[in-house]
């Protein structure tokens, strides 16, 4: 993110309100999420309770009638990536690492999905990042239908870093990648 666009966005985030207000209109009119079918219809002033809901309508109809499962999984994609970014401010790396899901049943409604986090969750992360630099959380979710059935279930993972040492990291990375460039232009024969 370009620090001119950070700075806009921690300004923002001093009303909280507002924030929410903002995050939300990005959230639906943003394109990826925007095709996934889904639509955000709640974000809480402190941005730690995020409400999606993914209809089952021609965008988002498979073959066989149901929700696509890409649809499901995409969903679920930004949300924990964010709400963290926004709760632990300017001076942490937030990224999505990965996930999975696992079917339950057919979707054949719309679909509901709550991300939450809260105190415990944020004091715990700051205390393991005063042990170590980096970590990997898991955060489970459940798609569930108007039924209250559960539809599917998904697993994401988060990555979280001191802003310093994720950067020394990538420093790191990139002299390696150097050295080995260097080295195998050496090893190679002028021609």
């Amino acid at each position: 993110m370009s620090p001119r666009f950070r700075n806009l966005v921690f300004s923002v985030l001093r009303r909280p309100k507002l924030a929410a207000a903002l995050l939300k209109i990005g959230f639906n009119l943003y394109p990826a999420i925007r095709r996934s079918g889904c639509r955000v219809k709640t974000i809480s002033a402190d941005v730690r309770e995020i409400i999606v809901e993914l209809p089952l309508n021609w965008k988002t109809r498979n073959l066989n009638g149901s929700l696509f499962g890409g649809s499901m999984f995409a969903a679920t994609d930004p949300f924990y990536m964010s709400m963290l970014y926004f709760n632990l401010g300017d001076d942490y790396v937030v990224w999505d690492k990965g996930g999975t899901i696992r079917f339950k049943r057919p979707a054949l409604s719309t679909l509901t999905v709550q991300f939450k986090l809260d105190d415990t969750e944020l004091t715990e992360i700051h205390q393991l990042l005063a042990i170590t630099p980096e970590i990997t959380r898991t955060y489970p979710l459940q798609l569930i239908n108007h039924n209250g059935d559960i539809c599917a279930e998904v697993e994401r993972i988060v990555y979280i870093a001191h802003k310093s040492a994720y950067e020394q990291k990538q420093s790191e990375r990139k002299q390696q990648k150097q050295l080995e460039s260097a080295r195998s232009n050496l090893n190679d024969p002028v021609q």
